[in-house]
């Protein structure tokens, strides 16, 4: 299991972004094995903007695409409220176990909501009405909320509980097919039907011909 801790308090460094971008490059070099876990906790404080650059935000935002996109399932951990890098990486895995007291936070860069890809994954998952109040005015969603709107798979006053079932549960799928499944809903947000049905006809050939080789053999 490749594990990788974010802090919401801290702020975003070049380091940060070398810590993701290690696991992701493990979790490409051993495809279809293992599971990605990220521990996250925290939000950040007032004046958390300062030393961030848009270089820098940019970097951040091309790794967590990464993960989203790595050939393994990914699990994440949440304990307490978490925002900023915290909630960017929550937002970028498979599946997500938080504690009951849990809170996604969107951060304020001290004039408004901060205008990051957080926003973006919240209404692409969540929808734009429900979560509206949260990307324009930084209301908290709570864990049940969180629940409710699919942001959060299960909640566990011990998430460490529920990552063993979770992680086995991911762990025996396939990473290479978990992630063109991943793409086919990625794309069914923006895609037409007549955009999609090939690349979702040529996965069930895919997937056809596997189970026929298994047979076979």
């Amino acid at each position: 299991m490749l594990t990788v801790k974010i802090d919401g308090t801290a702020p975003l460094t070049p380091a940060s972004v070398k810590a993701l971008d290690a696991v992701c490059d493990q979790a490409e070099d051993s495809p279809g094995s293992g599971v990605v876990t990220v521990y996250v906790e925290g939000a950040p404080g007032a004046g958390w903007t300062s030393g961030l650059s848009v270089p820098l935000v940019t970097k951040w935002e091309r790794v967590l695409r990464r993960l989203e996109r790595v050939p393994v399932p990914t699990v994440a951990v949440a304990t307490g409220d978490i925002g900023g890098s915290a909630l960017d990486a929550f937002l970028a895995t498979d599946l997500r176990t938080a504690t009951p007291r849990t809170r996604l936070l969107v951060a304020n860069d001290g004039a408004a909501t901060w205008p990051g890809m957080a926003a973006f994954r919240l209404v692409q998952q969540a929808g734009a009405a429900r979560i509206r109040r949260a990307v324009l005015f930084g209301r908290p969603i709570t864990a049940d909320e969180a629940l409710a709107l699919g942001l959060v798979d299960e909640l566990a006053d011990d998430p460490a509980d529920a990552l063993a079932a979770i992680t086995e549960a991911a762990g025996r799928m396939s990473g290479k097919e978990l992630a063109v499944r991943r793409q086919l809903l990625f794309d069914a947000t923006s895609h037409s039907f007549e955009d999609a049905i090939g690349p979702h006809l040529a996965a069930s050939d895919r997937a056809l011909r596997r189970v026929a080789a298994a047979e076979a053999s």
